[in-house]
C-alpha cells in the first residue's frame, strides 16, 4: 500500500509539470483571444462610425432622436427623457452628429490598438448606454409583439468584459505605454508588470 502511493505521488510529480505547461499555453491562448476579440469589436465601432461619417447621418441626426420619441407606446418618463436631448441636440445637429462620429472613431482606434483602454472601456460603456437610452429608447417600447431590448445595453456588457479582462493588455499598446503613463498608467489596462503578478 505505500508503494503504491510512493508511486502516485511520483506519477503526481511527473505530471504537474505538464499540466502546468498546458495550461499556459492555453492561458496565454485565452489572452490573444481576449486581445483578438477587442480588435474585432474595435472593426465592430469602426464600421459603426463610418456610418455616422456619412452625409446622411450627419443631415438628419436630431431625426433619430425624433422618431424615437415619437414611438408608440413609450412611457411618459422616456419620452421626456428623449426630449431633453432633442432640445440639446437641436442647439446644433451638425456639432452633436460630427462630435458623435469623432468619438466613435476614437473609440474604434483605441480598442483596434489596445491603446488607453481603461479610458476607452469607460467611455464607450457611457456612450453606448447614452445611445440606448436615446436613440434606442431604452430598447423600448416593451409591449407584445417587442422582439429585442436594443443592441447597444449588450455593447455596455462587452466593455465591462473587455476591462475586466485588462483586454488591452494582449495584442495591444498598454502593454508598452501604461508604465510609461507615470500617474495617468490607470488609463490604460497595465504594463507588463502587472501580468507577472498575475
Amino acid at each position: 500500500m505505500a508503494q503504491q502511493a510512493l508511486l502516485h505521488r511520483g506519477a503526481e510529480a511527473i505530471t504537474t509539470p505538464v499540466r502546468t505547461a498546458s495550461a499556459s499555453v492555453l492561458s496565454h491562448w485565452r489572452m490573444q483571444g481576449i486581445g483578438i476579440l477587442r480588435i474585432v469589436f474595435g472593426l465592430v465601432w469602426g464600421l459603426d462610425a463610418w456610418f455616422k461619417w456619412q452625409p446622411d447621418f450627419i443631415n438628419n441626426f436630431s431625426q433619430y432622436l425624433t422618431s424615437a420619441e415619437q414611438q408608440a407606446g413609450q412611457p411618459a418618463i422616456v419620452q421626456h427623457w428623449i426630449g431633453f436631448w432633442i432640445n440639446t441636440v437641436n442647439v446644433d445637429p451638425h456639432v452633436f452628429a460630427h462630435g458623435i462620429a469623432v468619438v466613435e472613431t476614437l473609440v474604434a482606434l483605441a480598442l483596434i490598438f489596445g491603446v488607453l483602454s481603461n479610458l476607452t472601456y469607460v467611455g464607450g460603456a457611457l456612450m453606448s448606454v447614452v445611445i440606448w437610452s436615446t436613440a434606442e429608447s431604452f430598447g423600448g417600447p416593451y409591449t407584445a409583439g417587442s422582439t429585442d431590448i436594443g443592441a447597444a445595453i449588450i455593447y455596455v456588457l462587452v466593455f465591462a468584459g473587455l476591462f475586466l479582462a485588462c483586454a488591452g493588455r494582449y495584442v495591444g499598446l498598454d502593454d508598452r505605454i501604461g508604465a510609461k503613463l507615470g500617474r495617468f498608467s490607470s488609463l490604460a489596462s497595465g504594463p507588463a508588470s502587472a501580468r507577472a503578478e498575475e
